[in-house]
């Protein structure tokens, strides 16, 4: 994210980038899930089918699910080898190609994930601590874009849903990605709406909204809204919706916080950021958050 991505052209679109049908593990059929995003006020959503030869390695076919104000983007879960504690390989690939061939018997996920890349997708390293993915193996997939920082279905079933600790690990360590949220919605339990991205386009089309992602223009979020993050006279500037918490964190131990009531505001000293990087957090009463993606100082 960088600091004009509010001031850019084009507006905030909401969308779930994890979720799977009647063609992976899940209880709905693509039609059905699609509608249920469309009816709840989404403006688009990626079905992420998990991508396994137990499945007949689906990608799918989500266009025709397309109307005048809600699209799709093409897009799976990818798995292949292992991590270091034995787990098969995550990966989400949004933006492939319908014919997008299965893996080899030999290829790495690292490999895996260049060959996504290579086919135009935005690749995400997904529910890190759901299958204790470490630092290690997440600096394996050098063409990430994101990390995936809430898994609402990881949160509700087993209490591994949050990973910006995780990502800014990696941050600390130079590596300069974005982190969305998202639902990973199955239907086998109610784990739909508890976490989603909102990316700023110019048009709600696939390829602009793919760009968008690559580029980390959007934020996430459980409900509450960023209007605005900005920089001036040595300070953070933040608006959002009523917050009563609003945070930046930074490079190791850095950060600066205020607390008050339906606050729409908030200024936060940022010389201990200079040289690294911020993000905001802003909460409501309630306890839902919204999160800003990376601010680079540079």
């Amino acid at each position: 994210m960088s600091l004009d991505t509010f001031e850019a052209e084009g507006r905030f679109y909401r969308g779930n980038l994890h979720m799977h049908s009647t063609r992976s593990d899940g209880r709905l059929t693509p039609e059905a899930l699609v509608d249920v995003y469309r009816q709840a006020g989404y403006d688009f959503v990626a079905l992420t089918d998990h991508f396994m030869a137990s499945y007949d390695w689906p990608v799918t076919d989500t266009r025709s699910f397309r109307s005048e104000g809600f699209t799709t983007l093409l897009a799976a879960e990818l798995h292949t080898g292992k991590t270091n504690v034995g787990e098969t390989w995550h990966l989400k690939a949004i933006g492939l190609p319908l014919d997008f061939p299965p893996p080899s018997s030999s290829e790495t996920a690292s490999e895996l994930a260049r060959r996504a890349a290579g086919e135009g997708a935005f690749i995400g390293i997904v529910h890190p601590s759901w299958y204790g993915l470490t630092a290690e193996d997440a600096r394996t997939i050098e063409v990430a874009h994101a990390v995936e920082i809430y898994n609402h279905g990881s949160y509700l079933e087993v209490d591994r849903g949050s990973d910006w600790p995780f990502l800014d690990r990696l941050l600390n360590d130079g590596w300069r990605l974005t982190g969305y949220a998202s639902d990973d919605a199955h239907f086998w339990i109610d784990d739909a709406f508890g976490g989603w991205v909102y990316v700023k386009s110019n048009a709600l089309e696939p390829e602009h909204l793919l760009d968008a992602l690559k580029a980390g223009r959007y934020y996430s979020s459980q409900g509450p809204l960023l209007h605005g993050i900005g920089v001036r006279d040595g300070q953070v500037e933040v608006h959002c919706s009523e917050a009563s918490t609003i945070a930046v964190v930074g490079r190791g131990a850095k950060s600066e916080s205020v607390r008050g009531c339906a606050m729409v505001e908030g200024m936060l000293p940022i010389e201990r950021f200079q040289g690294g990087y911020f993000r905001v957090t802003v909460m409501d009463a309630a306890g839902a958050r919204a999160w800003s993606n990376p601010i680079w100082m540079d």
